[in-house]
Parts: C-alpha cells; sequence; structure tokens
C-alpha cells in the first residue's frame, strides 16, 4: 500500500513538473491567461494582459528600482542579495526575490516563506530565466504583479487608480505603484499613508540614479536574458 501511494505520489510529481515546464515554454510567446495568487483570490480578479509596448517605460523602470537593480545581470537569483539575507536571516532568505523569482511564486505557487517554497521558486526561476528574455520576464511580471486587492497587472491598476491606460503613466504614477508592490493588501495607491509616500520618493530617486528609461536598454544587451522573445 505505502508503495502504491509512493508511486502514484511520484507519477503526480512528474506530472506536475512536466507541466510547469510546458508553460513556461509556452508562456514564452503566449499572453498568460491568469496566475496562482489570482486563482486564491477571494476577491473578485481585475485583469487585463497587454504587451510590453502599452505600458509606459517609466513604470519598467519603477519596478526594476524598486524591486530588483540587478535584473539586467544575473540569471534569476541574485546571489549578493541571497548571501546578505542569510548572514542577516536565520530564517529563509528574505527581502532577496529578484523580479524572476516573483514571477515564478505568483504564476506557479503560494504566499508564504519556508525553505520548501523558496526552493520550487528558485527552480522555476532558473527555469524562466533559460527560456525567456528579460524584457518578456518583465513583461510577464507588470501583468501579473498584484498592485490592490484583486487587482492584478498594471493595465487594471492604471485604470483602477488613475482611470488611463498603462501606456500613458507617469513617472510619479509609475513609482506609486511600484511602491506598495511589497504588501499591496496593506500599502494602498489610493490615499496613500506615510511609508507609502515615502517609499514613492525612494523609487523616483533609483529610478534617476539608474539613468532614467535608458537603462532599460541593457535589457537588449548580449547576456541579459537566455532567449528571444
Amino acid at each position: 500500500m505505502i508503495a502504491r501511494l509512493f508511486k502514484y505520489a511520484s507519477l503526480l510529481l512528474i506530472g506536475l513538473m512536466l507541466l510547469v515546464v510546458l508553460s513556461v515554454l509556452a508562456f514564452r510567446w503566449l499572453p498568460v491567461p491568469t496566475s496562482s495568487f489570482m486563482l486564491q483570490s477571494r476577491n473578485h480578479v481585475d485583469y487585463q494582459w497587454v504587451d510590453l509596448e502599452q505600458i509606459s517605460p517609466y513604470m519598467a523602470l519603477a519596478v526594476v528600482a524598486a524591486e530588483d537593480q540587478r535584473f539586467p545581470e544575473h540569471s534569476g537569483l541574485d546571489m549578493v542579495e541571497i548571501e546578505k539575507a542569510l548572514i542577516s536571516d536565520s530564517g529563509p532568505p528574505r527581502g532577496a526575490s529578484t523580479i524572476t523569482q516573483q514571477v515564478a511564486k505568483n504564476l506557479y505557487l503560494w504566499g508564504g516563506r519556508n525553505y520548501l517554497r523558496k526552493g520550487i521558486e528558485a527552480g522555476i526561476a532558473v527555469l524562466i530565466e533559460l527560456s525567456w528574455s528579460k524584457q518578456r520576464i518583465l513583461e510577464v511580471y507588470l501583468n501579473i504583479a498584484q498592485f490592490g486587492d484583486g487587482v492584478y497587472g498594471v493595465e487594471a491598476a492604471s485604470w483602477r487608480y488613475f482611470n488611463r491606460p498603462a501606456a500613458a503613466l507617469t513617472q510619479q504614477q509609475s513609482a506609486l505603484l511600484a511602491a506598495v508592490l511589497p504588501n499591496p493588501e496593506i500599502y494602498r495607491v489610493e490615499n496613500p499613508q506615510g511609508w507609502t509616500r515615502g517609499r514613492q520618493r525612494w523609487i523616483l530617486k533609483q529610478m534617476r540614479n539608474l539613468g532614467g528609461v535608458q537603462y532599460l536598454e541593457t535589457l537588449n544587451r548580449p547576456g541579459s536574458g537566455h532567449a528571444g522573445k
């Protein structure tokens, strides 16, 4: 009986792994219809896919400045930040997730912090980096990131909070949206409080320090991403 259960569990695990691999390969080109986090949401989901060309470059720069400034350089895992997190924290690495890892988590996994999820997340992140370009990773991230209760993706967030398409977002608006990403259920775009405003100002400063939207051109350079879009 135990052997049979182990066999079925192994087959299920292999099937899930194959499903993830095939979907990662498919999502290299296809719009992402939903995500694990959207399916787990208890609220009505407001979501609309848009291509990267339909998103303000300020928004793309804002999330890189806020979440992962070594995004063009790493291969899915930022070893510098992971080392810092391990030194400063006795638990699972925190504050070291790259944009690629967040795509892996939001698309396939669940919330919370534990070694099992972080390990699976890291493996999927490496697979995504091997399969997608940096532009594609950023495009998917901007489309599935949560910006509020039931609000997923920058297009839905832009219409919800600013009554405009994502292509028309300003620097200030982009930085404010990026400011709530650490926890959009606590930090709010509407009526932002002191911490959110302070983070918005910090992100704007980081955007300038990176050199403005010209920084996004580094995503096109050889070595930034392993696959063409």
